[in-house]
C-alpha cells in the first residue's frame, strides 16, 4: 500500500487482500466497489483528523483499525448471506446454511459490543456501537425478507437495491389504504376457496390455500406496475391457485368460473373440445386503487409447468414491438413458478438465458415463486442441489428475494421493490414466497401418506388472513367491526353470482384494447376445399428481386456471397426461381403489403444449408445488410434472428408472439427438422392443441428440413408421423411441398385465409440446389398453393398410379422417363393436413380402375403411411412401399441408404 500502516495484526490473505484493493482505490476510486470506496474515505479521514497510528495523540490503534476492518467485513457478510438467517419460512424453523455471521468469524469479541466504530456510517447510523451496527444489520437483512443481490457484477445495480434496502426494510410502514386492500384481497382469497370446497365438495380445484397472500401481491404488481407507466400486465402460471388469481386478480367473474364448476362451461357449448377450469386463461381491462385502466391478461396453460414461461414473455415481445413501438415499461410479464418446477424443469434456464438477448428481451420479468416447500409427495430436500429453489436465477444475475408468505405486508414491499427494479433496470428479478399447500396435491390427495409431520404442522397454523386480521386489530388499525362486514359482504357476492349461474344468466365478456384478431374467425370444413389466391404481380416481384439482390453501394462483400445475389438475380430473368428464392420472394411481397416479418431459429440468416443469405456481411467490418427492410417506405418491419441453442424455450417464444400478432408472420425454423423433438411439449400441449382446448388461434409457421440422403439417423427425418398422429379437426396444416412456387403460395397463404392455423412444413435440403427443383416467375404471379399436383405428362391409359410426397418426387419421375412409363402417374400429395378429398376423390375418378401405390422414402412405421390409413375409405384399395420398419428414422451407412433408396424407386414401377 502507499500508506505506512501496520497491518502486523491482520491475517496475510487480509493483508494483500486490503493492499490490492487500496491501491486500486487510490490509483480510480471508482475501479472498486461503492462500499471499499466509503470504507477507505472513512479510513483517510480518520486518519486525517486524529493522526497516523505511528503518531502521538489520538491516533488510530492498530487493533482498533483491526476491528473496524472486521466489523466492515461483518457488515458485508449480512448483505451477502443474511438471507440465510431470514425468518422466511412460516411453518418450520429453516435448515443451518452456514451463515457464518457472528462476531467470532470476524475476529471480535462479546467485549466489542459496546465498542463505537465508524463503520456505522456505511449503514446510515453514523459512528455507532458494534450492537446498534448488528441490531440495524440484523432487522433489515434477517427479518421476514431475505435479500440477494450482491452476486450481481453491476455495481449501480448493487447500489440501488442497497440503497433501497437499507433506507426502506428496516421499518415497514404502509398506509391505511394500503392495509386495507391488501386485507381485502386476502378476504377475497380466502373466503373464495372456502365457498368452492363447500359447493363442490370433492371436486379438483387446486387450491391456493396456505399461499392467499398470492393475491395481495399479484394486486401489488399491478397497481404498483401501473403507478411506474406500465399498461399491460401477462401472466403465465401453473394451476396451484389458478382459479383464484383469474377470480381476483385478473377479474374472470365467478359466473364464468362456477359456470365451469357445473360442467356446461361457455367453450363446450360453442363446440370445442374445451379444457379443464384450472387451465384457462382469461383478459380484462380493469382500473388500479389510483384509477387507471390497465389490461390484464392470464393465458391458458396445460398440466406441463414452466411450459406457460416463454409463451407468455413472446407474448409480450409482441405487444411491446407492435403497440409500444419496442418501449418495454408498457408491458410487464409476471411469471409465477411453483418450487419444485422452477428447481426441476430446463426450461426456466432456458429462459434466463434468453432473457437479455437482441431477439427476446422484454425488458424483464417478474418471476413469482408460490414455494409451498413441496412438489406432489416430494420433499425439497430431493427436489434440488441448490439452497433455494430459484438460485438459476443467478445465471443472469438476477437479485433474489425470499419472503414470508406469513406476512403479507413484507410481502407487499418486496414486490413493490421488485416492481421498481424491473421499471428501472429492465431486468428480470425473483420473489419467492414460502408458504405451504394447505391440502395434498390436489383436495382429494392424503399428503400425511408422505409428509405426516409437516401437515401435522399445518394442520395447527393459521392462515394468513387470520394472522394478519389478528394483526390489524391488535394494533388499532382497524375495527372488528368493519373487518367482519368486509367478510360478509363478499361472501354474499359470492352467493349471488353462484345463484345467477344455477339461473343460467352468464354475463357478456369485456373487450380488451387490442384489435389484431379484429376480422378474423374460426375456420370451417370447406375452408379447405380450394387455396385462395396468393399470386403477386410481376413488378411487386421486381421490387423485391431488387431489394434483395442489390447492396449499398461501398459494400464489400466475400466473392461466394457476391455470387449467392448474382446467381439469385440470374435466377428470376432466366425464369428459373430456386427454394431460396421463393422464400424470400413470399417474404418480401407479404412486407411490400405491410404485413411484419418474425423469423428465428438457430442459423437462419444464413440458413443451415447456406441457401437463404437473408442478411449479407460486409468482409471488412463485418457490417450487416438486410434487403428485406428496403422494399418500399411503408413495408412492414423485418425482425430476423439467430436463437440460442435452444428449441424449447424459443419455439414457446415464437408462439406467444404468433398469439399476440396475428398479421405478422411469425416462423421459427428448425437447424434440422428432427431437432424440433426438444420442443415436443410446445408442440403437444400449444400449437397443435390451443384452438380446440381455448379457442386461441395461431398462425405460426414451423420450417423442418427433411429429407432421407444418407446423413444418418439424426439429420434425416423431421418425424412427420408425429405431426400426422396429432393431426385432426383441421388443426394444424402438415404440407411437403415438391416445388419452390407452391412454397412460395403456402407461406402467403398463412396470412391471406380469414383465420389462422399453425403450420408444419417439411422443407427440403437437398432440393435447395437441384435443377430440376425450380419454378417460373408465372407461377409466382397467377398460381395459388396446390394441396395436390397431378400429373401433366401421364398418359391416356393409366394402369398405376403412385401417390408420394416431396423429395422422393424427382427421383420416381427420373425413373418414369427413362422407362418411358406412359401407363404410370405420379400425383404429389403437397398437403397432408388438412387433407384434401376432394381433389384425391377427382384424381381416383380420373383413373378409375389404375392400382395406387404409396411410395415414401421413410420406414413403413414412420412417415405417412399411418396416418394416410385412416382415410381408406378416400383411397379405397392402395398398397405401401417404402423401407422396413425401423427403430431409427435412417440407417449410418451412405451404401445402404444408396441401395434402399434404389429399390424403393424400382419396386415402385416393378411390373
Amino acid at each position: 500500500m502507499t500508506k505506512n500502516i501496520d497491518f502486523t495484526h491482520l491475517s496475510s490473505s487480509d493483508i494483500t487482500f486490503i493492499d490490492s484493493l487500496y491501491d486500486s482505490y487510490r490509483t480510480s476510486p471508482e475501479a472498486v466497489d461503492e462500499s471499499w470506496q466509503r470504507f477507505f474515505q472513512g479510513f483517510e479521514f480518520s486518519e486525517s483528523s486524529f493522526g497516523t497510528s505511528s503518531g502521538t495523540g489520538a491516533g488510530i490503534s492498530n487493533e482498533l483499525l483491526r476491528k473496524e476492518f472486521n466489523v466492515f467485513r461483518l457488515i458485508q457478510s449480512f448483505r451477502a448471506r443474511g438471507h440465510l438467517l431470514a425468518d422466511t419460512n412460516p411453518i418450520r424453523a429453516r435448515i443451518d446454511r452456514k451463515a457464518r455471521i457472528s462476531l467470532e468469524e470476524y475476529g471480535l469479541t462479546e467485549a466489542d459490543r459496546s465498542t463505537v466504530f465508524q463503520c456505522g456510517e456505511f449503514v446510515g447510523l453514523g459512528p455507532a456501537t458494534l450492537q446498534d451496527i448488528l441490531d440495524h444489520m440484523k432487522k433489515i437483512y434477517c427479518g421476514k425478507i431475505g435479500f440477494q443481490y450482491m452476486h450481481s457484477n453491476n455495481t449501480d445495480l448493487r447500489r440501488w437495491m442497497r440503497e433501497k434496502i437499507e433506507s426502506t426494510a428496516k421499518n415497514i410502514d404502509l398506509s391505511l389504504d394500503k392495509k386495507k386492500r391488501i386485507l381485502q384481497k386476502l378476504n377475497e382469497a380466502n373466503v373464495f376457496e372456502n365457498f368452492l370446497q363447500t359447493k363442490y365438495v370433492g371436486q379438483k380445484r387446486f387450491s391456493l390455500e396456505g399461499g392467499e397472500t398470492t393475491i395481495p401481491a399479484l394486486d401489488a404488481i399491478i397497481n404498483k406496475g401501473a403507478e411506474l407507466g406500465c399498461h399491460e400486465f401477462v401472466i403465465g402460471m401453473a394451476h396451484r391457485g389458478r382459479l383464484n388469481v383469474l377470480a381476483n386478480t385478473v377479474g374472470k367473474t365467478y359466473e364464468y368460473i362456477f359456470s365451469e364448476f357445473e360442467g356446461g362451461s361457455i367453450e363446450e357449448m360453442q363446440g370445442h373440445s374445451g379444457d379443464v377450469k384450472y387451465h384457462m386463461g382469461f383478459t380484462t381491462v380493469q382500473k388500479t386503487m389510483n384509477d387507471q385502466e390497465v389490461y390484464v391478461k392470464l393465458l391458458p396453460n396445460p398440466s406441463h409447468l414452466e411450459t406457460v414461461a416463454p409463451v407468455a414473455i413472446g407474448y409480450c415481445r409482441a405487444l411491446i414491438d407492435n403497440h409500444y413501438k419496442g418501449d418495454q415499461s408498457k408491458v410487464i410479464p409476471i411469471i409465477i413458478h411453483g418450487d419444485a418446477s422452477v428447481a426441476g424443469q430446463g426450461v426456466v434456464y432456458e429462459v434466463l438465458q434468453m432473457s437479455k438477448l437482441k431477439g427476446y428481451a422484454v425488458g424483464g420479468s417478474i418471476h413469482f415463486v408460490i414455494n409451498n416447500q413441496i412438489g406432489f409427495t416430494t420433499d425439497f430436500e430431493d427436489g434440488r442441489s441448490s439452497q433455494y429453489c430459484d438460485s438459476v436465477a443467478k445465471v443472469v444475475e438476477a437479485p433474489i428475494i425470499q419472503v414470508n408468505g406469513d406476512d403479507p405486508e413484507a410481502v407487499v414491499y418486496a414486490i413493490e421493490l421488485a416492481v421498481e427494479f424491473r421499471q428501472k433496470f429492465k431486468e428480470d428479478i425473483f420473489i419467492d414466497m414460502v408458504c405451504y399447500r394447505k391440502y395434498g396435491h390436489n383436495e382429494g390427495d392424503e399428503p400425511r401418506y408422505t409428509q405426516p409431520n409437516l401437515y401435522d404442522l399445518i394442520t395447527k397454523h393459521k392462515n394468513p388472513r387470520e394472522l394478519y386480521l389478528e394483526q390489524l386489530l391488535t394494533s388499532g388499525k382497524i375495527e372488528s367491526q368493519l373487518a367482519t362486514e368486509m367478510i360478509e359482504a363478499y361472501k354474499l357476492l359470492l352467493s349471488d353470482r353462484f345463484n345467477n349461474v344455477r339461473q343460467k344468466e352468464i354475463p357478456n365478456k369485456i373487450r380488451g384494447p387490442h384489435k389484431d384478431w379484429d376480422g378474423l374467425g374460426y375456420s370451417k370444413a370447406e375452408s379447405f376445399d380450394e387455396s385462395p389466391a396468393t399470386g403477386v404481380s410481376k413488378e411487386g416481384l421486381e421490387r423485391v428481386v431488387k431489394a434483395i439482390n442489390s447492396t449499398p453501394p461501398g459494400m464489400q462483400l466475400m466473392r461466394k456471397t457476391q455470387k449467392v445475389l448474382d446467381d439469385r438475380d440470374a435466377a428470376f430473368n432466366t425464369d428459373k426461381l430456386d427454394w431460396a428464392s421463393a422464400e424470400l420472394l413470399a417474404y418480401g411481397s407479404l412486407l411490400d403489403e405491410g404485413h411484419p416479418l418474425r423469423f428465428t431459429g438457430q442459423d437462419i440468416i444464413r440458413g443451415t444449408f447456406s441457401h437463404r443469405h437473408a442478411k449479407v456481411f460486409d468482409e471488412r467490418t463485418n457490417e450487416a445488410y438486410c434487403g428485406l427492410e428496403f422494399i418500399s417506405e411503408k413495408q412492414g418491419k423485418v425482425s430476423l434472428y439467430n436463437s440460442l441453442l435452444s428449441e424449447y424455450a424459443v419455439l414457446g417464444f415464437e408462439f406467444g408472439y404468433s398469439w399476440a400478432t396475428p398479421n405478422t408472420l411469425t416462423i421459427w425454423e428448425a437447424q434440422f427438422g428432427d431437432f424440433s423433438n426438444g420442443a415436443q411439449i410446445v408442440i403437444d400441449q400449444y400449437i397443435t392443441s390451443a384452438e380446440v382446448k381455448w379457442q386461441r388461434m395461431s398462425g405460426l409457421l414451423m420450417l423442418l428440413p427433411h429429407g432421407h440422403e444418407g446423413a444418418g439417423p439424426e439429420h434425416s427425418s423431421a418425424r412427420p408421423e408425429r405431426y400426422l398422429q396429432m393431426a385432426a379437426e383441421n388443426n394444424i396444416i402438415v404440407a411437403n411441398c415438391s416445388t419452390p412456387g407452391n412454397m412460395f403460395h403456402l407461406i402467403r397463404r398463412q396470412l391471406t385465409w380469414s383465420f389462422r392455423k399453425p403450420a408444419m412444413v417439411l422443407t427440403p435440403k437437398s432440393l435447395l440446389r437441384d435443377p430440376r427443383c425450380t419454378s417460373t416467375r408465372d407461377e409466382f404471379i397467377n398460381g395459388k398453393f396446390q394441396e395436390l399436383i397431378d400429373d401433366s405428362n401421364a398418359g391416356t391409359n393409366v394402369t398405376r398410379v403412385i401417390w408420394c410426397t416431396g423429395k422422393i418426387y424427382y427421383d420416381l419421375n427420373d425413373k418414369k422417363i427413362a422407362e418411358k412409363r406412359d401407363d404410370v402417374a405420379i400425383v404429389r400429395l403437397e398437403q397432408l393436413h388438412p387433407l384434401p378429398e376432394k381433389q384425391i376423390k377427382k384424381i381416383l375418378a380420373k383413373y378409375k380402375g389404375a392400382e395406387s401405390f404409396w411410395i415414401q422414402e421413410e420406414p413403413m412405421n414412420q412417415g405417412y403411411w399411418t396416418y394416410l390409413l385412416r382415410f381408406i375409405e378416400v383411397f379405397g384399395t392402395f398398397k405401401l412401399i417404402s423401407r422396413k420398419s425401423s427403430a431409427a428414422p435412417a440407417t449410418g451407412f451412405s451404401n445402404v441408404h444408396k441401395k434402399e433408396q434404389a429399390e424403393i424407386i424400382t419396386k415402385a414401377f416393378a411390373k
